[in-house]
């Protein structure tokens, strides 16, 4: 039996993640992915047999990686506020590489029904119950913890799901445009601790 290049499978999924959710071409043919990757769109079906499998395995891979970075945060010994500088930074981080990714989440929620696993939930709850806790103390305006957590998500992730319109509208290249997400990690954190 031959032995699978496990190289060449790994460059045809970092070119595709990097297609999809770098560049936000969601709808990149297999042709596209194998012209960028730097090989034949038979070597890329011999790996994934279809765009759509591919799409699936990159996406999936996407949503645990993002999890696994957040769910470290989430599940971290910190301060709150040192919690929560943390849940911005890398959120934004990751977003500003990969910003069409959200845009992908989010329509798939919509489009499937799919279930937060009762996992997530539970670790939603206890961040909601660090919130509170931060409220009591009056350390952050008081509101119900669920509208901060929206409105946190909200500042980080709609910039950057809105990144073209923004960059129309104030007239910035990418570059400026990358910096000023990297500022905003700042202003929200001072949003919320004025």
């Amino acid at each position: 039996m031959a032995q699978r290049d496990t190289g060449t499978e790994q460059l045809i999924k970092d070119t595709a993640k990097r297609i999809f959710f770098s560049e936000g071409k969601l709808h990149a043919t297999t042709q596209d992915i194998a012209d960028a990757a730097g090989v034949n769109r038979t070597l890329l079906n011999y790996y994934f047999r279809t765009r759509d499998i591919l799409f699936e395995q990159v996406a999936t891979e996407a949503r645990l990686e993002m999890s696994a970075v957040l769910d470290k945060v989430f599940t971290s010994e910190l301060e709150f506020k040192d919690k929560l500088q943390q849940l911005i930074n890398v959120f934004m981080d990751e977003a500003i590489k990969f910003p069409y990714r959200e845009v992908y989440v989010v329509t798939e929620l919509n489009r499937t029904d799919k279930v937060v696993p009762e996992e997530k939930k539970t670790r939603v709850k206890a961040f909601l119950k660090e919130i509170s806790a931060e409220m009591e103390q009056g350390k952050i305006k008081k509101m119900d913890p669920r509208q901060f957590c929206m409105n946190l998500f909200s500042l980080m992730a709609y910039p950057l799901i809105t990144n073209c319109l923004n960059k129309s509208i104030y007239n910035v290249n990418d570059a400026e445009y990358k910096k000023l997400m990297k500022d905003r990690k700042k202003v929200i954190f001072e949003l919320i601790y004025q």
